[in-house]
């Protein structure tokens, strides 16, 4: 879906460069957040696809049911994103986001996958290495997948490590076969 990506790079470059100049870049996260999860409501999403709804009545409405929970700027961007026939955008724009944020903070959101879940410690130790190879803060997510059997694989940006003992299996397996 490169094309989405295309598409919302444009809206996530302009509210991340408002968040920045504001200081503001955790609160953009959150309100982002906030716009997906009321647009996936479901009274909101029959409001949003019915063809007797003008795109004025449906900004109007998603304005009303933001109350305080989004601020102005918030519910420009929703606005501007109806107008323009781009609201099935709105997750491709946080992802845009989040991406130039963790780039302008210098850190990394790495998805560690094991066979039983990491203790502090454990976790720790892979944040500790991985950010002395990327040269960032490291988040660790923790994901449990006993099909791996054990050992971990790490996805982190464009990073990938698989040290599980499965993919040790097909890469021995794969060798033989040769």
């Amino acid at each position: 879906m490169a094309e989405a990506t295309t598409l919302a790079r444009p809206y996530a470059q302009a509210i991340f460069e408002l968040a920045l100049a504001n200081k503001t870049l955790p609160i953009w996260s959150k309100t982002l957040v906030n716009l997906l999860e009321l647009m996936n409501q479901e009274s909101i999403k029959a409001i949003s696809d019915s063809v007797k709804v003008s795109k004025q009545q449906l900004s109007d409405i998603i304005r009303d049911v933001c109350g305080t929970e989004v601020d102005d700027q918030g519910k420009n961007l929703i606005a501007l994103l109806i107008e323009n026939g781009r609201l099935d955008l709105l997750k491709d724009i946080i992802v845009v986001y989040e991406i130039l944020r963790a780039e302008a903070e210098s850190t990394i959101e790495a998805q560690v996958t094991t066979a039983f879940p990491l203790d502090q410690k454990q976790s720790d130790q892979i944040a500790k290495a991985l950010k002395a190879k990327l040269g960032r803060e490291v988040k660790i997510v923790s994901n449990v997948d006993k099909s791996i059997i054990g050992g971990a694989i790490v996805h982190a940006g464009d990073l990938v490590i698989d040290g599980s003992i499965s993919g040790r299996l097909a890469k021995l397996g794969q060798s033989m076969n040769l």
